[in-house]
């Protein structure tokens, strides 16, 4: 798993073409493999990590939205994100936030800071928008690398890019998209 640790930590000196690049060499990696009766879910094991109810629960959602979706190792040291994504040939790295409770979101977004410039956010519980809104403009305003965030609710996903984040009316338009 070292080489792996070594490959996963390159993508945090690498940008544009060859962080693509790389992304896609370590999902083609041979120790990734499809869980039982999940073909577009790739792990290369962790099943006793804490985090594997939740990252299995998010994966499953990705799938159902047309992803390939690879959980990525937690090696120790290197600060990684949970997934990389796949569709239609696009590579992205996501880092996943589980939000169970009423007042957490904007410090799990505090806590991807470093990780990933893509985060995931998927709510468990009934969120109110304007307060999220605020908090997902707070985050891009304070990470100037973050470019992109997904959110799962229920059976709902909302994209919500940086250029959009940071428009004086995000906050209004959001909420109206969110409910």
């Amino acid at each position: 798993m070292s080489d792996f640790a070594t490959e996963l930590a390159k993508l945090h000196v690498l940008i544009g073409a060859g962080f693509v690049i790389q992304l896609k060499s370590i999902a083609a990696r041979g120790e990734f493999h499809p869980l039982p009766d999940e073909p577009n879910i790739f792990t290369t094991g962790g099943e006793r990590n804490e985090d594997y109810d939740n990252l299995i629960a998010a994966a499953r959602k990705a799938v159902e939205l047309g992803y390939k979706v690879y959980i990525l190792p937690n090696p120790k040291g290197i600060r990684t994100a949970d997934f990389i994504f796949e569709q239609h040939g696009i590579y992205k790295m996501y880092d996943l936030k589980t939000i169970h409770g009423k007042t957490s979101v904007g410090n799990r977004l505090l806590e991807s800071i470093g990780q990933t410039n893509h985060v995931l956010l998927n709510m468990n519980t009934r969120y109110n928008g304007g307060r999220l809104a605020a908090e997902i403009k707070a985050y891009f305003q304070i990470n100037p690398q973050a470019i992109e965030m997904l959110i799962f609710k229920g059976k709902q996903v909302f994209t919500v890019k940086r250029k959009f984040a940071l428009q004086k009316s995000f906050i209004i338009d959001f909420r109206k998209r969110y409910g």
